[in-house]
């Protein structure tokens, strides 16, 4: 089948296949794998610092020679003290928690907290001339969004329903990424005004290809040859594909979660905002029972993200030394890579290969 399309030339790919950034659990050996088999590897970076930011672009440049994208969030960084008036008591329910489960973990004082913003990020981009930038959570500023195209960069944002999809095209993306619901991991919703678009991918694809005049790649229930090709079949010009290298070697997913994937059924996943204060679809746990208990029966509030990803991080981080898949976020779509490929080349291979065997077009 001819691969070749006007987006993958955009983007100087072989491949219209783009491993999703999953901060987390994506390496630059990951991104470096699939750039160098002509996909495109993803970078996030989003919340970090411009110091750690630019340490994981330089060792992934270390690693290939291709393109690949970086990653940003494009969310607003909360500065009214509104915002965390509810922070202090979902801390003080998760020491308690933590210690029903002898999980020890030093917190941190919502005090000391640090937000890094992706305007905290630009100049690093820009310094080291990364040729794609993908975002998500929001928009970019008017003013980034030009600093970007004045160096040629390609930008792609997210949209998880048409209306976003439209905001994006106006503003100036060369192309967008429609997340359906099955997706994996953080929605990349940004509009206030509504509920939280659920849409399907095999609705949510010909829609926005309808009404927008850019590129659109499909992300969420893609994992195999036949979703690939049912995906291009709805009009997507590329796929995003984040699940399916979470078990790979080079993934930073600890083995308890690589394992919990091999054995997920399609109604394992769940849609939470107990990990991060931001809906994300994940395997369910313990954490997300025993805090959705509690919020419902003593009426306590989340916190807005990144408040209560801040919260949670330093029990995350205890669990994950444990092994612990109970207490920390398992984000997965609902269609899991039921391949026996470990690498994450060869999992990318394996997925071209099923997909030229197909053979639809």
């Amino acid at each position: 089948m001819n691969w070749q399309n006007g987006l993958t030339q955009l983007l100087g790919i072989t491949y219209p296949i783009i491993q999703a950034p999953m901060l987390g659990v994506t390496t630059p050996e990951m991104v470096a794998a699939i750039s160098n088999l002509g996909g495109l590897g993803s970078l996030p970076v989003g919340g970090l610092s411009p110091e750690k930011t630019l340490a994981l672009i330089q060792k992934t440049k270390s690693l290939t020679q291709r393109p690949f994208a970086v990653n940003l969030f494009a969310h607003d960084i909360p500065t009214d003290a509104s915002a965390f008036c509810h922070a202090q008591s979902i801390a003080d329910y998760l020491d308690e928690l933590a210690e029903k489960h002898s999980i020890a973990f030093q917190s941190q004082p919502i005090g000391d907290f640090k937000f890094y913003s992706y305007r905290d990020q630009v100049q690093v981009l820009l310094d080291e001339q990364i040729p794609i930038v993908s975002f998500t959570f929001g928009i970019l500023a008017d003013e980034v969004i030009a600093s970007f195209k004045e160096k040629g960069v390609v930008l792609i944002g997210t949209a998880t329903c048409v209306k976003e999809a439209q905001i994006l095209e106006q503003k100036g993306v060369d192309a967008i990424t429609a997340q359906g619901i099955e997706a994996g991991g953080h929605r990349g919703s940004f509009l206030a005004d509504g509920e939280l678009p659920q849409i399907g991918s095999i609705a949510l694809i010909p829609q926005m290809v309808d009404q927008v005049s850019i590129p659109v790649l499909a992300s969420g229930g893609i994992n195999d040859g036949r979703t690939i090709q049912a995906a291009f079949i709805l009009g997507a010009s590329a796929v995003q594909i984040g699940t399916a290298f979470i078990a790979s070697s080079e993934s930073c997913a600890i083995p308890d979660y690589k394992a919990a994937l091999k054995v997920a059924k399609d109604t394992d996943t769940v849609l939470t905002r107990t990990f991060s204060g931001r809906f994300a679809r994940g395997i369910q746990n313990e954490f997300m029972r025993e805090v959705d208990a509690e919020v419902q029966q003593s009426g306590r509030i989340i916190p807005q993200y990144p408040i209560q990803n801040s919260l949670t991080t330093a029990l995350r981080a205890e669990s994950q030394k444990q092994n612990n898949a109970q207490f920390t976020n398992l984000w997965s779509g609902q269609s899991v890579y039921k391949g026996t490929a470990t690498s994450s080349a060869d999992i990318f291979n394996d997925l071209v290969k099923q997909t030229e065997q197909l053979e639809f077009f």
